[in-house]
């Protein structure tokens, strides 16, 4: 490994295959970073500066392999982002034991157990780190038209997770912060809902994947910013 390539910024994005995650890996590798990217149904790819793992982001093993063969491909980790999410909006007694499984296995014990493994790789190479972890705005602004309880229980989670552990390591150099976005025009929204999903935001549109990208970025270059909740929701957490 050339003394050009240690300098290399590395980053790993979860649920990487489609919208904001294979936007995140698309501008990252126009910025020069090495990215592993992973995601449940991930393909290889043909760019020797994107390492992509297969692998369910709830699990431990999957975990530890994405930073493991990551560190042996591009030798450090310098940047997480925690995109991988499940979002399910249902009445709250209607939510099924399956429903609750799914979203703790993808959003808490898939944040839990890659950013344990990451920020320990961080930790062992000494250079200082950022976990960027993607709530949700429903969080602190829970809206009657899009029941979603447990978005609240398991985002909220992260939300609070992220400023107990950016103090944890505030003298450590390692960062932590949230982007927390309204409704993005991503595959998971059927075109023909868009119009109503526009008129939840006061701005009257959605977001794109680039304004999620773009806060992702900002952050990760705002090196005395820890501990924040980054509001990317045209203007729905500030009220109606």
């Amino acid at each position: 490994m050339s003394s050009s390539n240690k300098q290399q910024k590395v980053a790993i994005v979860t649920g990487a295959s489609q919208g904001i995650g294979a936007g995140l890996v698309k501008a990252l590798r126009e910025r020069g970073y090495g990215v592993i990217a992973t995601s449940r149904s991930i393909q290889p790819s043909a760019d020797p500066g994107v390492l992509a793992i297969a692998g369910d982001i709830g699990s431990p093993e999957t975990a530890r392999r994405v930073v493991e063969e990551g560190v042996a491909r591009f030798g450090r980790v310098d940047l997480l982002v925690n995109n991988a999410g499940v979002f399910i909006a249902k009445p709250f007694t209607q939510y099924t034991a399956e429903d609750f499984a799914a979203k703790i296995a993808t959003n808490v014990a898939g944040f839990f157990h890659i950013t344990q493994a990451a920020v320990a790789a961080m930790e062992r190479a000494g250079n200082g780190g950022h976990v960027v972890s993607i709530s949700t705005s429903l969080v602190d602004h829970a809206n009657s038209n899009v029941p979603s309880a447990l978005a609240s229980l398991t985002k909220g989670g992260l939300n609070a997770a992220t400023k107990s552990l950016a103090i944890e390591y505030a003298g450590r150099n390692i960062r932590f912060n949230i982007v927390s976005p309204g409704i993005i025009k991503t595959p998971m929204h059927a075109p023909e809902t868009h119009g109503v999903l526009a008129s939840l935001h006061p701005v009257g549109r959605m977001g794109e994947i680039g304004d999620i990208v773009d806060a992702v970025l900002f952050l990760d270059g705002a090196n005395f910013i820890t501990g924040e909740i980054l509001h990317v929701d045209g203007g729905q957490s500030a009220g109606h």
